[in-house]
């Protein structure tokens, strides 16, 4: 992406290098609930089909269980296709039969934690926008579940110019332990207030940590429901997040 305050000519050269990147992030302008409103537009110019609301239930194979052939949706209604993109949840057995009946479902319950944080700096000092990992135990030895975290600046006008905005998310069983994970990585990421005492409130560089990192202006943690549904037809789960 191309600072704003570069030329059409400049924004063009910067732009050329994603389409041929590895690993290149999209992210939207105006907040995350753009991105799939522009993978639906993009479907829609290059004759591609865009789904809403409908899961996948089994995935079909040839009669001797070997090669993919197609999905079938929660409607009955079967897609057939050469190839398949499947998430990193997924794993499909070697020997697994044939999936012409769609063996029945059950849902599970989980939470996922969110977090929001506001700050004047950024997480590092040479990027506006960033994405960061917390894998299992890099935070404290009970960590089981990795935490994600996306940074977003003005920029890409989520928020006004100099001011930084990060989002927190992560899995977990119940409120204590999801807002233990998030508290643990803000902890890391931020300079956090010493207290809550109106006299130190003027007071912005009084922090528990001290080593460069951007100090923490406002911050908000929830808990949102999860809803796990398992395929039996398949060793994986559809994770549905909903959106904040």
């Amino acid at each position: 992406m191309a600072a704003l305050d570069r030329g059409c000519e400049g924004g063009v050269w910067q732009w050329r290098r994603f389409p041929n990147a590895y690993g290149a992030v999209i992210y939207p302008i105006y907040g995350q609930g753009e991105l799939p409103q522009a993978f639906c537009r993009r479907a829609a110019v290059k004759g591609c089909i865009y789904v809403l609301r409908m899961p996948t239930v089994a995935v079909l194979m040839d009669k001797d269980g070997s090669t993919y052939k197609g999905v079938k949706l929660g409607s009955g209604q079967e897609l057939f296709s050469s190839q398949l993109i499947l998430a990193p949840h997924f794993t499909i057995p070697s020997t697994m039969a044939p999936t012409e009946q769609v063996a029945t479902s059950h849902d599970s319950k989980g939470k996922v934690a969110r977090g929001i944080c506001i700050a004047k700096n950024s997480l590092n000092p040479e990027v506006a926008n960033c994405l960061v990992f917390f894998p299992p135990r890099s935070l404290y030895p009970e960590q089981i579940t990795t935490i994600r975290v996306l940074q977003l600046s003005g920029n890409v006008a989520v928020c006004p110019t100099g001011m930084f905005v990060t989002y927190l998310s992560a899995i977990c069983d119940n409120a204590v332990e999801g807002k233990k994970l998030l508290n643990e990585a803000i902890n890391a990421m931020f300079c956090t207030p010493i207290s809550e005492n109106p006299e130190n409130s003027g007071t912005e560089n009084l922090c528990e940590h001290t080593e460069g990192k951007p100090g923490l202006l406002w911050s908000a943690l929830y808990i949102q429901e999860l809803t796990t549904v398992c395929l039996l037809p398949l060793t994986c789960s559809l994770k549905f997040h909903p959106f904040s």
